[in-house]
């Protein structure tokens, strides 16, 4: 491989050299090395427009929702945790919740959900959200028929009028192959510091993979509306899903001093 200055300079950097050292089987791989660095300049180049886009949220009082999506071990929560990374975390807020208790079981589907949405000025980024009813919940038996199409029949409605309220509305989704997904849950299951992750509900997502497919499906014939229509990510290389999903968002919302060559579509491959 023939390297150019520009790449030279970017391995010789510290994170370059730390990039290079890591490489596979103690061989030194300069192709690998390289497509690493090159994504975490172009991560830090669109964080800088994070912060620009915070900064605007916070001083004209909006209110942004961002729904992260997608199936198992697709890699929803290490893009979230990119976005975040520098952002003012007084002005952000995650929110990953866990299956409803009793009290919620008896509750209007999207009430808890409504508890959490954003303040004036304020960034929620939904880690799976409300649309579990729309895939998660029917494909493992947690609602009744019943409630699944009362849900459907309902959904965007509600986000219409959250969207009236003056509420940015992005609803992204992240797509992995069902051997991509294989791959994960073997890799979750055999690290000591990552095996918590792999559920229950993660145990039956290989044998549903299909019946997953069918109602995501679905969800994407019946919820994909004008106003509030899904970003699809192919997200089988994690970095590229990343840097995707930071590019579709910024160029969602009209903030000021946007730098639109910056967010010019641009080739990042990487291998995962």
């Amino acid at each position: 491989m023939e390297l150019k200055k520009k790449d030279i300079k970017l391995l010789e950097t510290k994170k370059g050299l730390i990039s290079l050292l890591q490489s596979d089987n103690g061989q030194l791989n300069f192709v690998k090395a390289l497509r690493t660095m090159k994504y975490e300049k172009r991560i830090e180049q669109l964080q800088e427009e994070l912060i620009k886009l915070q900064a605007w949220i916070s001083t004209n009082k909006k209110k942004v929702v961002i729904v992260f999506e997608g199936r198992d071990a697709a890699g929803k929560g290490g893009a979230i945790r990119r976005i975040v990374e520098h952002l003012n975390p007084r002005e952000y807020r995650i929110v990953a919740l866990p299956k409803p208790n009793e009290a919620e079981d008896g509750q209007w589907y999207f009430q808890r959900y409504v508890r959490k949405l954003p303040q004036e000025g304020e960034i929620v980024f939904f880690d799976r959200s409300w649309y579990n009813r729309a895939v998660v919940e029917p494909v493992n038996g947690f609602c009744t028929e019943e409630q699944y199409e009362l849900f459907m029949s309902e959904v965007n409605d509600i986000e219409r009028m959250w969207i009236n309220s003056g509420i940015y509305l992005i609803k992204i989704y992240f797509s992995i192959t069902k051997e991509q997904q294989a791959k994960r849950f073997n890799d979750i299951i055999n690290s000591p510091i990552k095996k918590w992750k792999y559920s229950s509900v993660d145990k039956k997502a290989q044998e549903l993979f299909d019946v997953y497919s069918e109602y995501k499906n679905v969800m994407f014939e019946r919820t994909n509306t004008e106003l509030a229509p899904w970003k699809v990510i192919d997200a089988n290389k994690k970095y590229k899903a990343r840097v995707e999903s930071i590019e579709h968002i910024l160029n969602m919302i009209p903030y000021d001093d946007k730098n639109l060559r910056l967010l010019k579509p641009k080739n990042f491959e990487e291998e995962n």
